[in-house]
């Protein structure tokens, strides 16, 4: 992230306010932690905020290290070697489907740690493209979102494109 691109986050001066920023209505727990609900008058990304998304991010890398164990005791106990060559297959196939959900777990934990470096830098929760506020209802969706979701639906638009 450039410095150019970058909002001032704790001068007097608010960054832009996209629409439907403040979380309302109910939504079901993440990892045991209830949607965070907005005080009125409270300012985007305040110390509640940034603690509550830290919160979410902690459990959910908790939650990914714990299948990365798993994984590996599940290996580590069914390497037999089979006498049946398809059971073998099956089983070679088996790991390879479960290492590559590991892969982009790993790719996900690394998201999810530079989110939360990102909340000890202060400068979670704004739009890496235009510097705006993310919004409270997209962070609650996906934690590691590092575009608004004009910028992202800009994104994939051209990604589509270049792709296509």
């Amino acid at each position: 992230m450039t410095d150019s691109i970058k909002t001032p986050r704790k001068s007097s001066a608010k960054p832009k306010t996209k629409a439907g920023s403040t979380l309302g209505g109910t939504a079901a727990s993440l990892y045991g932690i209830e949607p965070y609900v907005l005080a009125t008058g409270e300012e985007y990304m305040s110390e509640g905020q940034l603690d509550h998304f830290k919160r979410i991010l902690n459990a959910w890398r908790a939650e990914l290290m714990q299948e990365v164990d798993r994984t590996m005791t599940h290996m580590q106990d069914e390497s037999n070697v089979m006498a049946d060559v398809n059971d073998r297959a099956t089983q070679e196939e088996e790991f390879a489907i479960e290492l590559r959900t590991r892969d982009r777990e790993r790719k996900l934990i690394r998201k999810i740690e530079k989110s939360l470096k990102d909340i000890d830098d202060e400068d979670y929760g704004y739009c890496q493209t235009c510097g705006i506020e993310i919004g409270l209802r997209r962070l609650e969706a996906r934690p590691t979102a590092t575009q608004c979701i004009d910028c992202k639906t800009l994104a994939e638009i051209k990604e589509k494109q270049n792709n296509g």
